[in-house]
């Protein structure tokens, strides 16, 4: 019979985003939140881990990207396919919210994704 070992201490993990890539940081954050670098790693479970991301805005983003890059979402609607351009999201929301999504993107679309960005914090 295999014991769980219950692991109640959180790990704390730093991310320096400065002079990295977009997808680079939201991959390496997704991996920790997933809990793919611990070795108590389980599919079903949050792992006690925070993930904190600094210097958001020394993040390397090229103008060909922030110009390209769009975001769709569909209301459920007819004719409700809604479309937002990274410049708009920067804008508005600024870094953080495109860091988030390109985060969120990476997780699985089960009941623990929302626990599991709940430990995300992202500081510009």
């Amino acid at each position: 019979m295999e014991k769980i070992i219950e692991k109640t201490e959180i790990e704390n993990y730093i991310i320096d985003a400065s002079g990295r890539t977009l997808g680079r940081v939201a991959s390496e954050a997704a991996s920790v939140l997933l809990g793919k670098k611990s070795v108590h790693f389980v599919k079903y479970r949050v792992l006690p881990v925070k993930v904190t991301i600094e210097n958001a805005k020394k993040l390397w983003l090229p103008e060909r990207r922030i110009a390209g890059k769009a975001y769709t979402h569909y209301t459920g609607y007819p004719g409700g396919l809604r479309t937002t351009s990274m410049s708009d999201v920067l804008a508005k929301k600024g870094i953080s919210e495109v860091i988030r999504k390109a985060v969120i993107g990476m997780i699985p679309r089960n009941k623990l994704r929302r626990e599991r960005m709940k430990r995300l914090t992202i500081i510009d």
